[in-house]
């Protein structure tokens, strides 16, 4: 078996990482109104950001590490993503970011959240380090003023009691609720995961990596992307080796996710590996830097790596941090401890200026239902995977005037050239129809389609009809994203709920919360005739014609 090129397997049902370069949001968003200072609290100017999908927060980091640049204003981001793994890697990059420097320094926290985010394997402290953090989590998760009190820039209260029971279980699964390897042997997963995906062509998997990376990546301006390092992280996960090659056997806890597949017309939950193989984690960091420098290249080669160029950016981020993880720890005048942190900071990174609220899983269509969001946020970002959410239901939370982000599929390897551009006419229909047109003046881009929120915008009531028969260019085969049976093993959390309740959290909607109790005989006689999961965040087909 062979799978054929625009399947989309390679992406997977769960996205890990951004597959765009991480973007300013304030340079996004639109002008400041001076007249409209006096309407904002404390006379501070506020910017509402409404983000789908943007998984692995890198969005967020960059506009705190550039808030210098403009004028003070306070941060609401609401973030909005379809699996509680990915909420809380959140929360623990963000736990990471704003880590007391004198706890951590700059260089260890840098090197943490590269093998964090982007490894399948991790070094033991590494590995320490995620199972304390996700302890403390655990704990505060289900006690608001304690919350509230130690992490003052979380807000989990709009999502409901389940999804945070559901949460904190994640948390007790990253900290060892499970002994062992065994609960989660993420190498054998991605073995498996790759020779599924690459079918007869697993024994020339390095042919298909250099046809992938030169033929693909490289040709859509990924030409820092080194043929060794690409290699690496398809052969075994490890995108960033810091340290020597055998200090990474920790499996990456925080990768694992619960699925829901078919048995006999019932659900039974399973958790692996299901996130991308197929491009990397090399695009959000690794491919633009503010240091041309690092771009340059000889003899018609770049001289550095994408690695290279991801530690580099990702240091200068949380450098640019240090000033926001300050209030809960430093004493003193906030812009004393900022300049302190900082020579240049001014006091336009107010440590207390930011709140990340987390919304309910598939809550996108029901947002404008309540008049705190209606007409409020001034930017909406929706990455690839979540375009078959843009509607007229959502374009109703946008303020006029607000701007629109949405991220193409530029960097999926399984997309060929056409559709593309097939993916990228058919965001112009949905913007459209969502009552958004094109900015004027706006820069073209094949990474990003920019649009403006027109006066009269389109009616509510009104639905988005695809205009052709849905195409099968991303829609994964059954048999590719099910690893063998023997590795797949039911995660603690999940719960032996009614088939309304499994079909709900099969499409994102509500997690399962309590624990799932099979019997050996049952487990085993489930785990014959497990199919692959239908929902994923793999761009729909309907958004592709």
């Amino acid at each position: 078996m062979t799978t054929p090129a625009g399947s989309g397997t390679g992406f997977g049902s769960v996205s890990w990482w951004g597959l765009s370069p991480a973007l300013d949001l304030q340079a996004e968003s639109p002008p400041v109104d001076p007249d409209s200072q006096a309407k904002t609290e404390h006379g501070t100017l506020e910017l509402d950001v409404l983000l789908l999908g943007s998984v692995d927060g890198r969005h967020l980091l960059r506009t705190l590490a550039q808030a210098s640049l403009w004028p003070r204003r306070r941060f609401h981001f609401y973030v909005l993503e379809n699996n509680l793994e990915a909420v809380a890697r959140h929360m623990l990059f963000f736990n990471l970011a704003l880590e007391d420097p004198e706890k951590m320094g700059l260089q260890e926290r840098s090197e943490t959240f590269l093998e964090v985010w982007g490894n399948s394997l991790l070094r033991p402290p590494v590995a320490a380090f995620v199972r304390a953090q996700a302890d403390r989590l655990a704990r505060l998760v289900p006690e608001p003023d304690c919350l509230a009190e130690q992490l003052p820039w979380l807000s989990l209260g709009a999502l409901k009691f389940r999804e945070r029971d559901a949460l904190e279980a994640v948390f007790r699964f990253w900290a060892g609720a499970e002994k062992g390897p065994e609960a989660f042997p993420m190498s054998r997963l991605w073995d498996l995961r790759i020779r599924h995906y690459l079918g007869s062509r697993y024994d020339a998997r390095r042919g298909v990596s250099d046809w992938d990376l030169h033929m693909k990546l490289h040709d859509r301006g990924a030409r820092v992307i080194h043929i060794n390092e690409f290699r690496r992280w398809r052969d075994t996960g490890v995108a960033f080796e810091l340290r020597d090659s055998s200090a990474y056997q920790v499996p990456n806890r925080t990768m694992a996710s619960g699925r829901l597949l078919s048995h006999r017309g019932e659900r039974v939950a399973a958790r692996g590996y299901w996130g991308d193989i197929a491009t990397g984690p090399f695009v959000a960091f690794g491919i633009e830097t503010d240091d041309e420098s690092l771009l340059r290249t000889s003899n018609g080669q770049p001289v550095k790596t994408a690695g290279d160029i991801t530690q580099h950016n990702v240091t200068e981020l949380f450098r640019a941090l240090a000033a926001w993880g300050y209030p809960s720890t430093a004493q003193g005048d906030p812009e004393e401890v900022s300049d302190k942190a900082n020579g240049t900071q001014e006091s336009a990174s107010c440590p207390e200026s930011f709140t990340v609220h987390f919304l309910p899983l598939g809550s996108a269509q029901a947002l404008h239902y309540k008049s705190c969001y209606k007409g409020r946020f001034q930017l909406l970002y929706v990455a690839c995977g979540m375009v078959h959410l843009l509607s007229p239901e959502l374009g109703a939370c946008v303020a006029p005037g607000g701007h629109l982000i949405v991220e193409l599929a530029r960097y999926l390897v399984d997309v060929r050239q056409e559709q593309l551009q097939a993916f990228s006419d058919r965001v112009g229909e949905l913007a459209q129809a969502a009552g958004f047109t094109p900015q004027p003046g706006a820069r073209s881009s094949e990474t990003f389609a920019r649009f403006c929120k027109t006066g009269d915008s389109a009616p509510v009531a009104s639905v988005v009809e695809p205009r052709t028969q849905p195409c099968e260019v991303l829609v994964p085969p059954p048999e590719v994203l099910v690893p063998p049976l023997e590795v797949l093993a039911p995660p603690p959390e999940a719960t032996n709920q009614s088939s309304e309740d499994l079909t709900q959290l099969l499409q994102g909607q509500t997690p399962l919360s309590e624990p799932l109790k099979l019997s050996s005989e049952s487990q085993a006689s489930s785990l014959k005739a497990l199919a692959s999961p239908t929902e994923s965040q793999t761009p729909k087909p309907e958004s592709l014609t």
